[in-house]
């Protein structure tokens, strides 16, 4: 509904600002790393994301239009709302969260306050795909010439875990234990997913 908002910057602080568009003031939550990138100048651009729920309309701001685009995603996410997802953005910039859904890196998503190991999986599977996709990032997974690694993955597939996800630590088994059979790399796999 509000793609953006032009205008002086009245107030400021780390987690939302002010801003006189033509008369009316527009309260704006915003992240730390919007908070860092507003510019020192009175006018100021931010995009927009208003939400709407049953008891509240908030509006949400961004430095730029990459920082909007995971908000929306990081939304999508059962369990993840509004201000979860502008805690993520202030943990850790957003390059930095790309990187580690494309990656599987559950430590990294892990270490932000209030996200809990069931939440950073399914972050990870819900949004893996979407993020690599979305903004071009090298598919970090690589190719298994090894025929009871490809069956672990077809199986653990069925099972419903994302193919980019369980490569990674099929990978690392495979390497850790060359001869080992699909069953234990199945077992080993359960056991980091």
């Amino acid at each position: 509904m509000i793609a953006f908002i032009k205008g002086r910057l009245v107030e400021k602080s780390p987690t939302d600002v002010v801003i006189d568009c033509n008369g009316v003031g527009y309260h704006i939550h915003i992240s730390l790393h919007t908070y860092a990138q507003l510019p020192t100048s009175e006018n100021i651009i931010l995009h927009t994301y208003f939400q709407v729920k049953e008891d509240s309309q908030t509006l949400y701001g961004f430095a730029d239009k990459v920082e909007k685009e995971i908000f929306k995603l990081l939304i999508s996410v059962s369990g993840i709302g509004g201000n979860t997802a502008r805690n993520m953005l202030s943990h850790t910039n957003p390059k930095e969260l790309m990187s580690a859904i494309a990656s599987n890196d559950l430590k990294t998503i892990q270490s932000i306050k209030g996200i809990g190991v069931k939440t950073a999986q399914r972050l990870i599977i819900e949004l893996q795909e979407k993020v690599i996709k979305l903004f071009n990032i090298e598919d970090l997974s690589v190719p298994y010439h090894n025929t009871n690694s490809e069956e672990a993955l077809s199986a653990l597939e069925v099972l419903g875990f994302v193919r980019k996800s369980s490569e990674k630590i099929v990978k690392k088994i495979v390497e850790q234990t060359p001869d080992a059979s699909v069953e234990m790399i199945i077992k080993l796999a359960l056991k980091n997913l």
